[in-house]
């Protein structure tokens, strides 16, 4: 997620502090958010009103709220959480989310970061929840706690427990090669066409009925969305693989990758998934070599690979690790 550095001690502030809910129409709380994040979390990981918008859309099933600290009219922090409800296969709605925490960084070890997480956890407990995790929500500001922040002992002092570290993966495409040991497969790599919805959907519902085929589902529904940001693996069964790109112009904003520290143009691969009967045939290497490829013969150089738990499988594309996250999880009374 995305979180300054605040820890929990007693308010020092003279100035009373207010909170308001957050009103994702109000283009002055859209404003505040951005500018708390870029302050807090500093240039690597900045993010603008655009990203702000994308992020607080709503979602089929899904419900957030939050909630932004005052003192006087200057924006001392805010909170995001959220929750999805009749998509079990997605998250049992018992669990939700901490999407974002941030407080000003002249502002942090004053308690408001404190009186923000526990309003977001008592509203969780109001939606039928019964524990949450630290980001990695539908529209994340990011997969979890990011090392480079040093606030997870923040959370520790909360309650919350650590579960796992993903990582973030970079390579620069403008020197891409084609790994030596890619093998040919009796199928073949395009890009989706509005034509293929039907045939990507039933896949997805078959193979991977959780979070992608719930993602795919949001994105078909988008008038904005390019579909040809998916590529298709195609077999002579139909779709037995997919993976999805993004580019600087496409509808899912390019800065929530956070590729700021690679060469432009930047590009993001994720999401690439082959059916189970499938796997181990060099399927999966076929779609992510077909998904470079065609991100380096668009131009793009600075490449991100999100949210991934085993890199291995990467680095035999020039990959390597770029930032890491730790996933964090807490028990709500």
């Amino acid at each position: 997620m995305q979180i300054a550095s605040i820890s929990a001690k007693p308010p020092k502030m003279t100035q009373l502090i207010t909170y308001q809910t957050f009103d994702a129409r109000d283009p002055k709380h859209i404003h505040a958010l951005t500018i708390l994040w870029n302050e807090a979390c500093g240039p690597n990981l900045q993010i603008s009103e655009r990203f702000v918008r994308y992020n607080v859309q709503p979602n089929k099933g899904g419900a957030q709220a939050g909630q932004l600290a005052f003192a006087g009219e200057q924006p001392l922090g805010f909170v995001l959480a959220s929750t999805l409800q009749g998509e079990p296969a997605v998250r049992s709605p018992g669990l939700g989310w901490i999407d974002a925490l941030a407080v000003s960084p002249d502002r942090q070890r004053q308690g408001v970061g404190s009186a923000l997480l526990a309003w977001a956890e008592q509203w969780l407990v109001e939606q039928g929840c019964h524990g949450c995790t630290v980001g990695a929500s539908l529209r994340p500001f990011a997969p979890g706690v990011p090392l480079e922040l040093a606030t997870m002992p923040f959370f520790v002092n909360h309650g919350y427990v650590e579960n796992g570290i993903v990582c973030d993966m970079a390579a620069d495409l403008s020197v891409y090669r084609q790994p030596a040991t890619l093998r040919e497969i009796d199928g073949a790599v395009r890009p989706a066409r509005r034509a293929d919805e039907p045939a990507l959907i039933d896949f997805l519902q078959r193979e991977f009925p959780g979070r992608w085929r719930y993602e795919c589902e949001t994105f078909v529904r988008t008038a904005q969305a390019r579909f040809s940001d998916y590529m298709l693996l195609w077999t002579d069964r139909g779709v037995d693989g997919f993976c999805v790109l993004t580019f600087e112009d496409s509808h899912q904003p390019i800065e929530r990758f956070y590729p700021y520290q690679l060469p432009r143009p930047w590009g993001q691969l994720g999401s690439v998934g082959v059916s189970a009967d499938r796997r181990g045939r060099g399927y999966g290497a076929a779609l992510v070599d077909a998904g470079l490829r065609r991100l380096h013969d668009n131009g793009v150089n600075g490449c991100i690979i999100d949210w991934l738990v085993i890199a291995d499988f990467y680095a035999r594309f020039g990959f390597i690790i770029h930032r890491e996250y730790r996933q964090m999880h807490k028990q709500l009374a």
